[in-house]
């Protein structure tokens, strides 16, 4: 396939894990008579045997015995996997308790919170644009809390869960499917614990309401995996950039699910506490988008430059290797000269005197030097190169708008 046809199609695999996230709040609903813990439950067991197929199918397991081996690593694994869990089910139960507006503001403040996060928590430095940013979402959290008549927890839950599980995440580095079925393993006894305890008590949902209602549980699995495999197939095909602008499509999916389909309400103090958290991103994104312009310039400078200095070097070593064979070659002249002279004793007759080996030591050694000097001199400009490209990718992949990456 073309580059433009991958870039195509990460496109697309990119929108349509978005978009399923979006969607995700009309699928929830679906699971009643069941409660909010008992589909997280369902979604921890099920999300282990659809991701455990699904490296099986790919035979990726080399990474369990590394992990396992990493004392630190699996301490991050729980950790993350504690907080998705809370993340999950405080979603899961805000959609069925029909505050999905609110449950969306929470994916809308999650980069700001992210944001905060490194300042506390990293020593992270802000640009004075972050600062606005940041300043303008603790401004709209207040209008939100002013208009709530108090503060908007179910939002604040879950930017702060999934800023974490973002966090944790970054430690671990290990590939979304290997994640999700590290953090699902550790789930997956209390989370069948609790299923079976709740059968005994009279109160499990699952296979008292139907072999269909049933099904959807079992697909709990499916709706975890699947957007998460896309999002994957995504994130290696496009730039950072371009994901970091399709990031927003999850929440403003979820907002309007909740304002058109399931008839929140939205009084004015609501709208304008989202409209200063819209600025707030806006404000972010610019910056973001800016800077990632402006080090993939200094980027393409560094460059440039370090291959004109490589070329110059070259030049320079082949000018002076030159200089030296001349030398060498008049040394040798000069030779030749002294030996056609009479000898002291005032004989007639000439003798040759030994001449420099100027073939053998002056351009062939001289040759071999230049060659040599060449070849070091482009692995420098070469090695140079390298690493600029490296360090400005690293600062380009810094600079991109933290994504959201709805998990609901």
């Amino acid at each position: 396939m073309s580059a433009d046809g991958e870039q195509r199609a990460g496109l697309l695999y990119g929108i349509s894990a978005y978009a399923m996230w979006g969607l995700v709040p009309l699928f929830w609903p679906l699971l009643k008579p069941a409660g909010a813990t008992e589909i997280l439950a369902h979604r921890m067991t099920w999300s282990l045997v659809v991701v455990a197929l699904a490296l099986l199918a790919l035979k990726r397991w080399q990474w369990i015995r590394e992990l396992l081996r990493d004392g630190r690593k699996l301490g991050f694994v729980s950790v993350a996997a504690v907080v998705i869990s809370v993340n999950w089910g405080v979603f899961i139960w805000a959609v069925n308790a029909d505050r999905v507006v609110e449950a969306s503001l929470g994916y809308f403040i999650n980069p700001l919170v992210t944001i905060a996060m490194g300042v506390l928590l990293l020593k992270e430095r802000l640009r004075p644009v972050q600062w606005a940013a940041v300043g303008i979402g603790v401004a709209a959290v207040l209008v939100l809390a002013i208009g709530y008549g108090q503060p908007p927890w179910v939002s604040l839950a879950l930017a702060f869960s999934f800023a974490v599980y973002g966090l944790a995440k970054k430690k671990i580095n290990i590939g979304g499917l290997e994640s999700l079925a590290a953090e699902t393993a550790i789930l997956f006894v209390p989370a069948l614990g609790y299923l079976i305890w709740l059968a005994t008590q009279g109160g499990l949902a699952f296979g008292h309401e139907g072999t269909g209602h049933a099904l959807l549980l079992a697909a709990t699995g499916l709706v975890t995996a699947v957007p998460l495999i896309c999002f994957g197939a995504a994130a290696i095909r496009v730039p950072l950039s371009t994901l970091g602008m399709l990031q927003y499509l999850g929440p403003i999916i979820q907002f309007l699910l909740g304002v058109l389909y399931f008839r929140e309400s939205m009084p004015a103090e609501r709208w304008a506490g989202f409209t200063l958290v819209w600025l707030a991103l806006t404000v972010l994104t610019w910056d973001a988008l800016r800077t990632a312009r402006r080090t993939r310039a200094r980027a393409e400078q560094l460059r440039t430059a370090e291959r004109g200095s490589g070329e110059q070097g070259t030049g320079e070593q082949k000018t002076g290797a030159q200089r030296t064979g001349e030398r060498r070659a008049g040394m040798g002249r000069a030779g030749q000269q002294r030996g056609g002279e009479l000898r002291p004793g005032g004989s007639d007759t000439a003798r040759p005197q030994p001449t420099e080996p100027a073939t053998a030591a002056g351009p062939a050694g001289t040759a071999l030097t230049a060659t040599a000097i060449t070849a070091t001199t482009a692995t420098t400009a070469t090695t140079g190169s390298t690493d600029g490209a490296a360090e400005a990718a690293t600062a380009a992949g810094a600079a991109q708008p933290p994504r959201t990456g709805s998990t609901a």
